[in-house]
């Protein structure tokens, strides 16, 4: 079991307020800041040296350490600036044709996804209720099924074990996005056999923004040619040639100039990870979103997220009668989380190992009050953003 006293000191945040956000933006730990300070001594001491000295290998040697905390291989993961990005390369390996161009996903997904898909013209974009449903909609005219292993607005754990083989059946390619699920869910990319999983650091990797990852099965990166592709995709980037001769593996997934501070960053956040185990954090993460929902029962709040541990991420989703209203007043109590809209939002709750107790129960109690008082209330109709 983890005793979160032994890392709180890691993460300056917490001495400041109760931080209960890390589904959106993770504690940072303090030893990004170090890092930072050692990637701009690198670049001050070094220069151009800097690249041949570790630089330009990071986007594949930090997705290396990816790969050991997420099953994956050396050399199958490779980083990019976010999601987005890393979902539009993966796109760009195939020529939708009217026999092939659905894409099929749940409507619970990450809207940047969906936008990036709904913005295809020669794209037939399905999305239907649920998981279930999206194996049932996968046929010989699907091309991609982009979906999320856990979903952002009630942290639902997705079964995607049927969705993967409906689509391999099919010939379709599953896109799995691990953004809510990395560093919270134990997972193993090799075992799940997808054909590309994308995330990110902010959440509960630790690892802070501008460090998206992509995941390409082995035998999947050797067969496909992206056309979304810079000079890092060569097999011979620093020849300078005038003609496309792609990498071998993931590495002809990358673009153009990675981004260096980001994944200086970001290794912080993952050195954590690594060091303590997914599994030991599920154990916490399901002991404190289970103290979370019993101390809602009791506080007469209702839950809107899944309760089943086999079926709850890391986050705990509370329905208010303003959202955004009890979302303001508990930051001006010193709580920080955040809020989704309805349908199916809430109050996002999403403690991560080195959070106690104590301040779950405080903050349920001031959310209690909050809504019981109606404290919110001078607070209808404000405008937030986070």
């Amino acid at each position: 079991m983890i005793d979160a006293g032994e890392y709180r000191d890691r993460f300056p945040i917490l001495r400041t307020c109760t931080y209960l956000i890390n589904h959106s933006l993770a504690a940072m730990p303090a030893a990004a800041e170090q890092n930072l300070l050692e990637y701009a001594r690198t670049w001050r001491e070094r220069g151009i040296r800097a690249w041949a000295e570790g630089w330009w290998e990071m986007p594949v040697t930090v997705g290396d350490q990816l790969g050991r905390i997420l099953g994956a291989p050396p050399g199958s993961i490779v980083m990019h600036q976010n999601v987005t990005i890393a979902e539009a390369i993966v796109l760009s390996c195939f020529r939708p044709d009217g026999g092939r161009n659905r894409i099929v996903y749940e409507e619970g997904n990450f809207p940047s996804v969906r936008y990036l898909y709904q913005a295809q013209p020669d794209l037939e974009v399905v999305a239907v209720e649920d998981g279930p449903a999206v194996a049932d909609a996968i046929d010989e005219r699907t091309l991609l099924v982009p979906i999320s292993h856990v979903l952002f607005k009630n942290g639902e754990i997705q079964d995607v074990e049927p969705i993967v083989r409906r689509a391999r059946e099919a010939g379709a390619h599953v896109v799995l996005d691990c953004y809510q699920s990395a560093g919270v869910v134990p997972f193993d990319l090799t075992e799940l056999w997808v054909d590309f999983a994308v995330g990110g650091s902010v959440k509960w990797l630790c690892g802070g923004p501008g460090a998206g990852w992509l995941y390409v099965r082995p035998d999947v990166a050797e067969r496909l040619e992206p056309t979304l592709v810079g000079w890092q995709g060569h097999a011979r980037p620093f020849a300078f040639e005038p003609e496309l001769e792609y990498a071998t593996g993931a590495r002809r997934f990358l673009t153009g100039t990675p981004n260096v501070p980001a994944l200086y960053a970001a290794t912080a956040g993952y050195d954590v990870i690594e060091e303590i185990g997914v599994s030991r954090i599920r154990e916490r993460s399901l002991g404190l979103t289970q103290l979370l929902i019993d101390l809602c029962d009791d506080a007469g709040l209702q839950i809107v997220s899944p309760r089943e541990p086999e079926r709850r991420g890391g986050t705990v989703t509370v329905s208010t009668p303003d959202h955004a209203a009890c979302h303001k007043e508990l930051g001006e109590r010193g709580i920080v989380c955040d809020f989704r809209p309805d349908p199916v939002g809430g109050i996002r709750l999403g403690p991560h190992f080195f959070n106690t107790e104590d301040e779950a129960r405080h903050a349920v109690s001031e959310l209690a009050d909050i809504v019981a008082s109606g404290a919110y209330e001078p607070h209808v109709g404000a405008a937030t953003l986070f």
